[in-house]
């Protein structure tokens, strides 16, 4: 039974026309569950990813967390970041349309908040922990953030 479903899983994957992250096969009591490590490379690596079905907003699963959004740019190894308390969506202003809280250039002190991470229709502000100049944001506005994920880069002031 199990060869059976791992030979169909193999099929499955070669149609498919994306990377695929997890798949799960079940033939009576029988279950084939595999799953990448977000960290590994896709199933095909040769295939970019499958644009969203027609229909379907870019936000829609977006309070559902996923693998860590990709990030501008990479953190500079050393220098102090704020970092997400929690697993959610980042943003960058307290509600749509409003200015930010912070951008590149700005002085924050301890305590300041710089961003928002929703999490399950929940709001939870992200402060600075310490005091610093803005250096980068190394997020998109509206991405999955992970925890401990670093958010904005400080230089210290």
């Amino acid at each position: 039974m199990l060869a059976g479903l791992r030979r169909q899983a193999r099929h499955l994957l070669a149609e498919l026309p994306g990377p695929v992250r997890r798949i799960r096969l079940r033939s009576g009591t029988t279950v084939l569950e595999v799953q990448w490590h977000p960290d590994e490379p896709a199933a095909r690596p040769d295939v970019p990813p499958a644009p969203p079905p027609a229909g379907v907003p870019p936000s829609a699963g977006a309070g559902v967390p996923g693998p860590p959004a990709a990030l501008i740019r990479p953190p500079v190894p050393g220098r102090p970041a704020v970092r997400a308390p929690i697993v959610g969506t980042f943003y960058r202003a307290p509600e749509p349309g409003a200015r930010p809280f912070v951008a590149v250039g700005d002085l924050v002190r301890p305590g300041q908040p710089v961003a928002i991470v929703e999490a399950m229709k929940l709001m939870n502000e992200v402060t600075a922990d310490r005091a610093g100049r803005v250096a980068a944001i190394l997020v998109e506005d509206g991405q999955p953030v992970e925890y401990d994920q670093p958010l904005v880069e400080l230089d210290p002031a």
